[in-house]
Order: C-alpha cells, then structure tokens, then sequence
C-alpha cells in the first residue's frame, strides 16, 4: 500500500503557501505560493482552490491518488471541529465554512488548524522547542499570535480560542483594530504596523518592516519606529510570561528574520520591566517560513493517525 500524502496551506496573510507532504515531512513532492488577497475574503478563498489546484497539477496521477486530505493553517479564531473560520479580519472572514466549502470544490476532505498552533507545533517538535516542556512560541508577521504549550502538550482552551496575543489591548484608548478593538499588541508590533508606522514618517505608503530592519542605524526615524514596537512587543510578552511562566519563548513569524537586532533589545526590556516574572531564554524559530506549513501537515497526517486508531 502507498504511504499517504497531505497538500498542507498556511494561509497567511501576505501570501499563502502550499506543499504536498509525505508523513516524514522531508522535501515537499510540490510546493508553490502565491500571494493574498488584502481584506477580500471571497478572493481569498478563490486563491486557496487556485493553490490547491496547481499543486495537485504538479503530481503525477499515482502521486495524485496518494493525497488523502488537505491541511489549512489559517489565522484568526478557528472552529477545528467544525472546519469554519470564525474571525480572520486579515483575510476578510466572518464564520467562513472554510473545509466544507473547500471539500466541496476539491472533492478531498479538508481539516481546518490554527495557523500559530501548527507552526509551534512544529517547532516544538521539529525546531527551537524540541524537548521543552512548557513553551511559549510567538510569531511575528501581518498579525501576532502565540502557541502555548504546557507540560508537552498545546493549549488551544475549552472555546479554541487560546494563544491570541495580537488582540490583547495594550492600550484602551489606542489604534483601531480591523477587530474591533482598540489597542491590540498587533497593531503596533506586526510586521504590518512597523512598516505602516515607518510610511507615516517616510511619506512612504509602501515602506515595509524589511525597510525599517534595513534601515537601523542609519535613519533616526527607523530607530524610533523599531524601538516603539519592540516596547509594545516587550509590555505584552510581560504579561503572558507573567502568566504562564514558561521555561523559552521562541520568536518566529518573517519579523523574527530580524534575529540578534529583534530578540537582543526585546530581552533587555523583559529583564528591566520584570517584577514577579523570571523571564526565560528568548530564542529565534528555527523552521522559518516553513513553520506553518509543516505543522499544517503534521496536524493532519496526526489526525489521520486517530481517526484510523479509532475506527
């Protein structure tokens, strides 16, 4: 009998990325990406069969016969069990039916993951986490949300919701969110909001977080842009150390590219604001862009392994 094969998404918010994966996770049979769609969730979702789709064209037909599901990692607040997006306000969803929907038109049976929860599991068990226990993983790109994982295990809590740290208000009164709220980590510490902040000052409206990084030491302005995120990053890692207590903490997402110029200053706040909490080892990912997509099909090829268990 032929090993089994998953076509894994991570659906990010800037670009969506695709690889059709076998149960070891070595290099992908096919891989593709393409870019998102801003704020057009209908868009969105055409852009994710159009991924699918040419990945599938990629295999051969026996290699077409061996893909037995498909994986999304998506952002936002996800049902798993019921396969529908709640909120993803980067991706322009409200309650998306996204594995029915997507089934339905690939004719393949598809599992819905959090986005964050499958890139720290990946890196937990594949990357900067293997053999931590208690872990808390952070990723940094269009939005901000955590992995947490306690005693081995991930979190994702009793209404599948735990780990969104990009809408933890750090300010009341501050920036609207897309939301809803005010204030949210995200909108000033995101690879968006950095280089959104950044184009304020530049006149730039194209200016990015790769400007700013690029940019360091050489433009007072880009100083100022970094330093204000890395202090909002600092005041809401505080809060979830506090909390949780956990022995690392890995930063990962495309701001973590930044490396030693993002984690150096982010730790020396942690230590001179810390009050209660010991603050652990701040350490940078180590799957990089592939995260999500590798923990999208470890998730699945592990939910095919419990279905076949309990049949």
């Amino acid at each position: 009998m032929s090993s089994p094969l998953v076509l894994a998404l991570d659906v990010g918010g800037t670009n969506l990325r695709g690889e059709v994966l076998g149960s070891r996770l070595g290099a992908p049979v096919a891989s593709l990406s393409l870019p998102t769609p801003e704020h057009d969730g209908e868009a969105t979702f055409a852009a994710i069969e159009v991924l699918c789709r040419q990945l599938l064209d990629r295999l051969t037909p026996a290699q077409r016969e061996q893909v037995e599901v498909v994986g999304l990692g998506v952002p936002g607040i996800v049902d798993h069990v019921r396969g529908v997006v709640r909120l993803a306000g980067n991706l322009g969803w409200v309650n998306m039916p996204l594995a029915a929907r997507l089934s339905e038109r690939l004719d393949l049976p598809v599992l819905v993951h959090h986005d964050v929860t499958v890139a720290g599991l990946a890196e937990q068990t594949l990357g900067a986490g293997s053999g931590v226990e208690d872990l808390l993983a952070v990723f940094i790109g269009t939005g901000i949300a955590a992995t947490i994982v306690v005693a081995g295990k991930p979190v994702t809590g009793g209404l599948h919701q735990a780990g969104e740290i990009g809408h933890v208000s750090i300010d009341r009164d501050g920036l609207l969110c897309l939301c809803g709220q005010r204030g949210c980590l995200e909108m000033y510490s995101s690879a968006r909001a950095i280089g959104r902040a950044y184009g304020e000052l530049t006149g730039d409206p194209d200016a990015t977080s790769l400007d700013v990084v690029s940019a360091l030491g050489t433009d007072p302005r880009a100083d100022t842009v970094w330093s204000d995120a890395i202090d909002a990053l600092a005041h809401g890692l505080l809060a979830a150390i506090t909390l949780l207590s956990p022995s690392r903490v890995i930063i990962g997402g495309g701001l973590s590219g930044a490396g030693p110029l993002l984690v150096d200053p982010l730790r020396a706040r942690l230590v001179a604001n810390a009050r209660v909490a010991a603050i652990p080892p701040i350490v940078v990912a180590r799957l990089g862009q592939r995260a999500g997509v590798l923990g999208a099909a470890l998730a699945t090829f592990r939910a095919l392994e419990m279905e076949r268990v309990s049949a």
